[in-house]
């Protein structure tokens, strides 16, 4: 048998071999019709993300997600541990949300609201006022470093960082009063906790908006590896028509392309200059593709330019481009059964959930049987021992009457009235006394009503079980 050499690899071969090396992006500016959506996506999250948070409600911040409390206070609405299906049902909604929009148009979510893409797009004008233009920007990283160079970069990173810490205070202000946040953040005496995610939180913003930027959309994010399998051939897409664009070639605008053979794209490369992942979208649909439009707008530009029809890279569909479908067809097919069942479950639950939360009874109530043996009296009735646990959902203090029923001449030895406070819980125990041979000896079903003395139709009926000895 023939011997075989085996040649070793230098490691460094193996690596480079393995892994692409990264190269930076330089997104260039552009304007247009998606470019407008997106920065007024930009202002309405971040006027809602840092606003709302300073918004009070009832002497109180109306948004308020208090842990140590266990509540959670959303404008007039408060919401205990008890109120956990709300929850998974938002969880459930934004699911279906995501199924629905992915399916009629590809990564929407990405491209105009997702907290990575809107804080990228933020630092990247801030980049572009300090620095200049992408090639100003290009310049600038590939000379040495001077005086000017460094100036440049300390003060860019410098509000970014100033940017970030604010994103992370905000954020911690949704679970720690945010007045009492910045007290305690003038006087150094954050707590441990709260200091851990207001410097996690803006250390997380720094890193994925100023340093990591397209590296989370392509590699950390899931979204951009299961998206495929929501996407079929009626889903809308940036797509560039290859059979209206190629050949590609430079040309000038005084001789007639076609007559030279050659498509619309005038092959000047702007639609890769402008992507925010770098990709080129001549290439077909890619996974780095966030659906963010600005691709659209770039080739729109110089389709103007050039006297050329808009459109040669756009929204539309797989079906549309290979059946030459018109916009109504494209439409009709893009509001298919799928997308019309997703939207039919989404809209019930939101409309199940909205009732739900509108008939929300402010006042919640749980009876626990004292596990002692039940008091016989001299007198033969039996007696036991409840405790109840009574929970005010209200912002304003409340009376409540407890009385028993369920047996006849039962009745509540102790106070019957119950002061509560706003938005409290307290437990409460109570003796039920029932006359002797009324029950028969074992278990029997009781209940206990729970009425708001000043809100009569406020009541709740809570089941029990009276033991009668054997």
């Amino acid at each position: 048998m023939k011997h075989i050499p085996i040649i070793p690899v230098p490691i460094e071969e193996a690596e480079l071999a393995l892994f692409e090396e990264r190269r930076k992006i330089y997104p260039r500016a552009q304007k247009g019709w998606f470019s407008s959506w997106r920065w007024v996506l930009v202002f309405f999250t971040q006027i809602l993300f840092y606003g709302t948070a300073w918004l009070n409600w009832n002497d109180r911040q109306a948004v308020l997600f208090d842990l140590v409390a266990r509540k959670f206070y959303i404008f007039g609405l408060v919401l205990w541990p008890q109120d956990f299906i709300y929850l998974a049902i938002l969880l459930v909604i934004s699911a279906l949300s995501l199924f629905l929009f992915t399916a009629v148009a590809g990564r929407l979510f990405c491209g105009y609201a997702c907290p990575q893409t809107v804080y990228t797009e933020i630092f990247l004008w801030i980049e572009a006022k300090i620095e200049g233009e992408r090639n100003a920007r290009i310049k600038l990283d590939a000379s040495p470093m001077s005086a000017r160079k460094f100036s440049l970069k300390f003060v860019k990173h410098f509000l970014w960082i100033t940017l970030a810490l604010w994103t992370g205070f905000t954020f911690v202000g949704y679970f720690t009063p945010i007045r009492d946040l910045a007290i305690e953040l003038g006087n150094f005496t954050l707590g441990p906790w709260e200091t851990f995610w207001f410097l996690f939180y803006g250390f997380a913003t720094y890193g994925n908006a100023g340093w990591m930027r397209e590296q989370v959309c392509k590699y950390m994010c899931p979204y951009a590896r299961f998206q495929s399998a929501m996407f079929d051939k009626d889903t809308l897409i940036v797509t560039y028509d290859t059979a209206r664009g190629d050949p590609r070639g430079s040309r000038n605008k005084k001789v007639d392309y076609k007559a030279a053979g050659l498509g619309d794209c005038v092959d000047c490369g702007i639609c890769v200059q402008v992507c925010p992942t770098g990709i080129d979208i001549r290439d077909g649909l890619q996974y780095e593709c966030i659906a963010c439009g600005a691709c659209i707008d770039g080739c729109d530009q110089v389709m103007d330019k050039m006297g050329y029809a808009r459109g040669l890279i756009r929204y539309t569909t797989e079906h549309a481009l290979t059946e030459k479908l018109d916009d109504k067809a494209m439409w009709k097919r893009v509001f298919r059964m799928r997308t019309l069942i997703y939207g039919g479950i989404l809209g019930l639950i939101i409309l199940l959930a909205a009732v739900s939360l509108a008939m929300h009874m402010p006042l919640k109530v749980d009876v626990l049987r004292d596990r002692g043996m039940p008091k016989i009296t001299e007198t033969g009735a039996i007696e036991n021992v409840y405790r109840l646990q009574v929970m005010n959902t209200q912002e304003s203090p409340r009376r409540y009457s407890v009385e028993v029923k369920g047996a006849a001449g039962a009745v509540i030895l102790n106070n019957v009235d119950i002061d509560m406070g706003a938005a409290t819980t307290k437990a409460f125990p109570i003796r039920v006394r029932v006359p002797a041979k009324v029950l028969e000896a074992g278990s029997n079903r009781i209940r206990f009503v729970v009425k708001d003395l000043d809100a009569p139709e406020i009541n709740v009926t809570e089941k029990a079980v009276f033991i009668v000895p054997r």
